[in-house]
């Protein structure tokens, strides 16, 4: 399998992805790579951050299609870095900021929906 990034998804499919999955799960994380193979230190670390938490939540790998997912991300967000997370539909922030919840121990708290 040979992987192009300028063969992705059509914009449209990607948006309705992002929605769907923003509305339908309490927390989802926007992330390179799956949860068994994170693909960045970023996504990886909000995944670590988020696992310890939380057992039940919904990543979304955006590899598949990154041009498409930053721009329906960034709809919501404001930003288009990748990982993304959100919660009840908000979004929280990424790695970074997952990090400075859990320094200041309160990332159990924002991540319960």
């Amino acid at each position: 399998m040979t992987f192009n990034p300028n063969e992705g998804l059509p914009q449209d499919e990607v948006t309705e992805r992002v929605d769907e999955a923003i509305e339908s799960n309490e927390v989802v994380l926007f992330m390179k790579g799956t949860e068994m193979m994170p693909q960045c230190g970023y996504s990886d670390k909000a995944l670590t951050l988020i696992g310890q938490c939380r057992d039940d939540f919904e990543t979304v790998d955006v590899l598949e299609s990154l041009d498409e997912y930053r721009a329906a991300l960034e709809e919501h967000s404001g930003r288009e870095t990748i990982p993304q997370t959100f919660v009840d539909g908000e979004f929280v922030g990424g790695s970074d900021i997952l990090e400075q919840y859990a320094e200041r121990g309160e990332l159990e708290a924002t991540l319960q929906a």
